[in-house]
């Protein structure tokens, strides 16, 4: 087995002075080109955890290790992309502009820069609305752009924190069909959050389950659903199987739980 793109050690959070435990004794191995989702309640520590991965925030003990070095030269090294709820475009960009902007940052010629952005418009299929501005934009497209520019450095790992949580039904499952496209086209490794069990199911490759906080990961389950994955999936019997599964993990095979209503949401 090759080296984990990610690797998580006994990791830690605590907030507030001590009094706040959002996550404790986390061990995970992420393999590169996995697709991995984080599922629990609400305060979990889901997102926590993906901020930890990111360096967005600092663990309070452990040690985290992103494709063989600190999450902090990972993150200076552009090996992350990251896609939350919100797209967080700017309004006075067009499409192109937003999907351009970590390239500029990082001082890519006008030429290459350019044909970047066209090949990740053409992914994440918006030929033809390249000049939009976001306000011109449905919240799926808005999503996409900000897919596209999270993919637009070619980063080893894509870290989602419920990306399609505020779309509707129909949306939120096109775009699990273009997303999984997208990471077998590309091969990055994705860890993925989300509150929805089919979703969770749908997409990943494994689903670990985290427990109520402080989050603890209590059960990783296999998907072994075939590639590519399309709207039959979801009526294949096998599908189902896997969605009982996973809602029995998070209730802990009972229903003494009550909080852990709230991951089975969507």
């Amino acid at each position: 087995m090759s080296a984990a793109a990610v690797s998580l050690r006994k990791v830690g959070k605590t907030f507030a002075r001590g009094e706040v435990t959002a996550v404790e004794e986390i061990d995970l191995d992420v393999q590169p080109g996995e697709f991995i989702s984080l599922i629990g309640p609400s305060g979990c520590g889901k997102s926590t955890l993906l901020r930890i991965v990111g360096d967005l925030i600092q663990p309070s003990s452990g040690e985290v290790v992103v494709n063989g070095k600190s999450a902090n030269q990972a993150r200076r090294d552009g090996d992350y992309g990251i896609v939350f709820q919100d797209a967080v475009l700017y309004d006075w960009r067009t499409v192109t502009r937003n999907i351009a902007l970590p390239l500029e940052m990082a001082g890519w010629d006008r030429s290459k820069r350019d044909a970047r952005v066209k090949e990740m418009v053409e992914l994440v299929e918006l030929t033809g609305f390249e000049k939009r501005h976001p306000w011109e934009l449905s919240g799926g497209m808005q999503q996409r752009v900000a897919i596209a520019r999270a993919l637009s450095f070619s980063p080893a790992l894509l870290l989602m924190d419920e990306p399609f949580g505020a779309l509707d039904e129909m949306t939120r499952e096109r775009l699990n069909g273009e997303l999984l496209r997208i990471w077998a086209e590309t091969g990055c490794t994705v860890l993925f959050v989300t509150h929805s069990i089919a979703e969770a199911v749908f997409l990943s490759t494994r689903v670990v389950v985290m427990s109520p906080r402080p989050g603890r990961i209590t059960e990783i389950i296999p998907i072994d659903l075939p590639q590519p994955r399309t709207y039959e999936t979801r009526e294949e019997p096998r599908f189902f199987e896997l969605v009982t599964q996973l809602r029995e993990a998070l209730h802990g095979g009972s229903e003494r739980e009550p909080s852990l209503r709230a991951a089975e949401a969507e």
